[in-house]
């Protein structure tokens, strides 16, 4: 028998699911994850699972991981010291960001802080123009003097190289990477051509920062597991879940660990989508409550809504424009800071406030024992009867009541003169609230209409609160499915080996014929299938989709349009017009036929 296993490491908790290859059993099991080395709680927790089920390592076929790590590392700023190389004149491009405010109204408007410091970054006499010609040749000596006195003053773990017009040339980004790597062996460097070949500066820069500040950390995390796991005897292959919902060797992991953003909660959203589909419900709101956040998504026709944009670390949680843009492919998803160890407090008006700060797994909610002494969701949802204190996490775990009691009497209750019951009521219900006008946001901004769809819940919280938030909003029909706890592991069962590659080329569909649209996307699919390829995938196996962002000509802005499957690239390339008006009347209810089309990105997923 054959069998293999996803692992997903949350904030809280870390889930492990055995699947069954021949029969389509499952063995589940779920352990506090462990902080300070989340590697621990996942060798230790495989080892018990594979105990538990008799079943030995060498019977795994293969091993799908997702983590929050690279998240956290970002939020937490923990992550290696960065050196930048920028073309001269740009050194400040992290600082100024997009000149946007998040909030009209606040004075005192804050801004995160960039992951390198400006006496880490240096500029560099070199200059690409807009076409890719090169108007100021690269002096290698300059560039070497300066990492150099870069790496004598600090201590220096990556670089990251991010030049003007790069992505339509990357001549010396790539001469940069190829002097650091002969010359600075241990050194990690990402270039912002290989990682994000777009255009506008500052979120391709941002992405490359990020893609260095997590590369150690990563690298040093999958060295960890793979050396575990061989010690094992694991014979299988181990691969990582992305955040566009499909899944990478680690050696591409280690390339781009900033495309790990969100890998775990993207895997939960997929098995939503797998769900619907089986049950023939091809709208759904997927829901994913944990120990930490809350995480939502919109499942239309059956697919994931993707985006090539994600927003992490931000100054104020709800506020778009307050945190770091990335620029990768993403399943699009909602985050709210509520989850099963959010602490529940009496904020300056005397009303309860609800996250975003959380207990974790360590301390933990009160009712854990582990010394947390602060009131949080759990601790209510306990106190009102929706967890059996005898038979959590499968009865491993005892929770103390009296506690989470004595937690919510002293800080919740007797602050605002309320009974137990009705300051435990009070936090579940902010929750819910919280929850159900973040969908709304968001179903909203993408013209959803979520009154007849399913909500389907999990996630260790989920299921809890998923009735009461369906009530709100109006949802017909929830389904909370076998193994809801563990679903974004058990959705890593399900992902494909996938990689997706973009790069930005403007121009107008009037000026490029057939054979140039075509060679164009050629290229990038040859490249994107190099990656699968490398994980064992035979050629003739791949299956290509194409995608485009088109706008008319003069707008800011642009709108992704994917190209029909299974047809041949050249039979599409007339059909443009129409596919873009099609998609734009989606959006706006209207279209303009006769303006001119320009491409901005071309995509490709393999």
């Amino acid at each position: 028998m054959t069998y293999r296993v996803g692992i997903d490491i949350g904030g809280t908790f870390t889930d492990f699911v055995l699947l069954n290859d021949d029969h389509g059993d499952i063995c589940v099991h779920k352990r506090l994850t462990t902080p300070e080395d989340p590697a621990i709680a996942v060798l230790a927790g495989l080892d018990q699972l594979l105990q538990e089920a008799q079943v030995s390592v060498s019977s795994i076929q293969s091993i799908i991981h997702g983590s929050t790590l690279v998240t956290n590392a970002v939020i937490e700023r923990k992550g290696a010291t960065v050196g930048m190389l920028v073309t001269n004149g740009f050194i400040d491009v992290l600082d100024i960001a997009l000149e946007q405010r998040y909030d009209l109204y606040q004075l005192d408007i804050r801004y995160p802080t960039p992951l390198v410091s400006r006496d880490q970054r240096r500029e560099i006499n070199e200059r690409i123009r807009y076409d890719g010609s090169i108007e100021i040749e690269l002096d290698v000596d300059e560039v070497r003097r300066m990492v150099d006195e870069l790496l004598s003053r600090h201590p220096i773990e990556a670089f990251a190289v991010c030049l003007l017009q790069s992505f339509i040339n990357p001549d010396h980004e790539n001469k940069i990477r190829g002097l650091i790597e002969t010359h600075y062996p241990g050194v990690f460097v990402s270039t912002s051509a290989s990682v994000l070949p777009y255009a506008r500066e500052y979120e391709r820069w941002t992405s490359t920062v990020i893609n260095a500040f997590t590369q150690p950390l990563v690298d040093r995390y999958l060295s960890n597991i793979e050396q575990g796991l061989k010690r094992r005897g694991l014979q299988g292959s181990l691969y990582i879940m992305t955040s566009s919902g499909g899944t990478v060797t680690p050696a591409t992991a280690r390339r781009f660990p900033v495309r790990m953003l969100e890998s775990g909660p993207a895997a939960g959203v997929l098995m939503s989508a797998h769900h619907g589909r089986k049950l023939s419900m091809l709208d759904v709101l997927s829901f994913d409550m944990g120990g930490t956040t809350a995480k939502g998504a919109i499942v239309r026709s059956g697919e994931p809504r993707r985006v090539y944009e994600i927003e992490i670390a931000r100054i104020h949680e709800s506020r778009k424009g307050s945190g770091l843009p990335v620029r990768v492919p993403v399943i699009d998803m909602i985050e709210i800071g509520a989850g099963g160890g959010s602490i529940a407090e009496v904020d300056d008006r005397n009303l309860i406030r609800v996250g975003p700060r959380s207990a974790g797994a360590s301390p933990g909610p009160a009712c854990y024992g582990l010394g947390g002494s602060h009131p949080t969701l759990t601790d209510a949802n306990l106190v009102l009867g929706y967890y059996d204190p005898a038979f959590f996490l499968g009865g491993e775990m005892q929770l103390d009541t009296p506690a989470a009691e004595a937690a919510i009497r002293d800080n919740i209750a007797a602050p605002l003169g309320l009974d137990l019951a009705r300051a435990a009521w009070g936090i579940h219900e902010i929750i819910n609230e919280d929850v159900a006008r973040a969908f709304r946001v968001h179903a909203s901004e993408i013209g959803f209409d979520y009154r007849q769809s399913t909500m389907i819940a999990f996630g260790g919280s989920g299921p809890g609160h998923a009735l009461r938030i369906a009530r709100k909003m109006r949802i017909p029909r929830v389904i909370l499915p076998t193994a809801s706890g563990v679903m974004s592991a058990l959705g890593m069962l399900v992902s494909p080996l996938s990689f997706q590659i973009a790069q930005s080329q403007n121009v107008l569909l009037d000026d490029i014929d057939q054979p140039a649209f075509c060679k164009t996307f050629s290229l990038l699919e040859g490249e994107a299938s190099q990656f699968l390829v490398e994980a064992g995938v035979r050629f003739s196996d791949i299956r290509v989709i194409r995608r485009l962002d088109l706008r008319y000509f003069g707008q800011g802005h642009e709108i992704e349009v994917t190209l029909p499957t299974g047809e041949d690239i050249a039979s599409v390339f007339p059909s443009l017009p129409k596919l873009f008006a099609s998609q734009y009347a989606e959006i706006f209810s209207l279209s303009y036929l006769n303006e001119p089309l320009e491409i901005v990105n071309w995509k490709v997923e393999v």
